[in-house]
């Protein structure tokens, strides 16, 4: 029996929606198990560039088993990823929701959705980026009375994603230990009220309102100091008719999002950003992923049979 797993890339915050707010993105890790069913150990046969961190894939398919109570068959893990480690394309997020779902289906589906993402959640930190690649599109984490919550937020209004990748590593870690201890009363009403205004953008179709929106001066001020890029990226990208523009998770990626049409501008746009700074980067288009984690199972014996899944938020 073989299993497959495939997770999309995720952008964090989107400016002020700090930890709790991300976007699914048309990018992906791809997990796949070969088990003949029977007991065994777990050997890894191949997985991308980690620079030097763990196989979060392997770690959280060890949590999923020993939580449940169950015991995961032998068998051979081969992990393929197009997301880049350390760029702020919540990597860590999409491995792992991967290992997560992917022992799910090898213990014979013992945790529901819900239980899932509170999993991903605890092994994470937060909920915003596996929130997001788990259930895809625009998710909106929050602690509830009874535990963590993903909540679906509907895009009214055709979105792409127009990213500038430096190829400079950024680390989640770093990105924190720059930010104050303590923040102002009137930032923390106006990131409040931003977030709103951000939710509401994207639910009601008003992009008009997404440069406003994404402004932020919680945690993006201070983490340019380590991407001077940041501030002329974000202008750069919303002058060629981006709807608005953001740092993705903890950097050093930046997150733009267009129209359909704009696309081909901010894209020519970045590109001339980054011959005229000399910056060593690139510029990726990617679609909203609307379907989050996907497996496929394939029998040896029934080499046509296929189950295809996307997790959906209720």
């Amino acid at each position: 029996m073989r299993y497959e797993v495939a997770v999309p890339a995720s952008s964090a915050n989107l400016g002020p929606g700090f930890d709790v707010l991300a976007l699914a993105l048309g990018w992906y890790l791809v997990a796949r198990y070969e088990t003949d069913g029977l007991p065994g150990s777990v050997r890894v046969a191949a997985t991308p560039e980690l620079y030097g961190g763990p196989n979060l894939v392997l770690e959280a398919m060890q949590v999923l088993a020993r939580e449940t109570g169950l015991t995961l068959p032998g068998g051979t893990l081969d992990i393929e990823s197009e997301i880049p480690v350390a760029r702020g394309l919540g990597s860590s997020a999409a491995a792992v929701v991967a290992g997560l779902v992917l022992a799910n289906e090898l213990l014979g589906r013992p945790c529901d959705e819900s239980a899932l993402f509170r999993f991903a959640y605890s092994l994470e930190g937060h909920g915003d980026n596996v929130g997001a690649a788990l259930f895809g599109g625009a998710i909106l984490a929050v602690e509830g009375i009874n535990g963590p919550l993903a909540i679906r937020i509907p895009i009214a209004s055709p979105l792409v994603a127009v990213l500038l990748v430096p190829e400079v590593l950024g680390f989640t870690s770093d990105a924190r230990a720059v930010l104050p201890r303590r923040i102002r009363r009137v930032t923390a009403v106006r990131t409040a009220a931003r977030t709103a205004l951000l939710v509401l953008a994207l639910s009601t179709g008003r992009m008009d309102l997404l440069a406003t929106a994404m402004m932020d001066e919680l945690h993006q001020p201070y983490r340019a100091v380590l991407y001077p890029h940041l501030e002329e990226t974000i202008n750069v990208a919303q002058g060629a008719g981006a709807y608005g523009a953001a740092l993705s998770g903890a950097g050093p990626s930046v997150l733009a999002l267009a129209h359909p049409r704009r696309v081909g501008a901010v894209q020519q746009a970045l590109e001339d950003l980054i011959l005229r700074r000399g910056l060593t980067a690139r510029v990726v288009i990617l679609p909203i992923d609307e379907h989050g984690a996907r497996v496929r199972r394939e029998t040896k014996l029934e080499p046509s049979e296929m189950h295809d899944r996307s997790i959906v938020s209720e």
